[in-house]
Parts: structure tokens; sequence; C-alpha cells
């Protein structure tokens, strides 16, 4: 996770690239709880964080937030009782890109 979390976002959209199902599983493997999803055909980096409660989940998801807006690249949110998911994933490209899984090894370090 340390190498991935400290890569620089790579800000080119020319010849941006999805990653192939194989290399975006190999880079998930380096992030525990981390899975590969599928909705609607489009691949997502999805992990679902557990909390004691309601509060504590509301703050992850502010510093989720945060890192997010630092960078410009915001994933999908879904904050509950005791638990939120994170699901990264770029919608203009359809799928995963290296940076959602540079933002989950980020999002890691916010829980660590």
């Amino acid at each position: 996770m340390g190498t991935l979390a400290t890569e620089s976002l790579d800000r080119s959209k020319q010849g941006a690239k999805i990653l192939a199902e194989n290399d975006a599983q190999t880079l998930l493997e380096s992030l525990e709880g981390w899975s590969l999803i599928s909705i609607d055909d489009v691949s997502r980096a999805e992990k679902t964080y557990q909390f004691k409660d309601f509060q504590q989940a509301l703050t992850f998801t502010n510093q989720v937030g945060a890192l997010a807006e630092d960078v410009g690249h915001h994933p999908a949110l879904l904050t509950e009782w005791g638990k939120v998911t994170v699901t990264w994933w770029s919608h203009d490209l359809g799928g995963v890109h290296r940076n959602d899984l540079i933002m989950a090894a980020r999002t890691e370090r916010l829980k660590s």
C-alpha cells in the first residue's frame, strides 16, 4: 500500500485508459479488503469499513471527502450506521484507472 499511496495522480486526460481487470486485481491485492466489482458493466474498486457507531462512520466519510476534494477525484460514499462503503472508479473512462487505486490506498491510510 505504501508505494501506491504515495504515487502522484496522473492528471493527463489525453490517452488515459482504464486498467485491464487482471492488472487492477493485482494492484488491489496490496490493499486489504478491497475488491473489484462491476455495476452496469463498469468496474469499480470497493471496500466497506466498519465503525462502532454512526458518528465514527460520518467522521471517516468527511475525511475521505476532504481527501477527494484536495485532488479533485471523488468516490461514491455510502454512510450507514457503523459502516462506510467507499467506491472508486473513473466515471469519464467507465472503469478503474490507476488513479482510483492510488486513492483507495490513500483511503486505507485514513483508517490506519
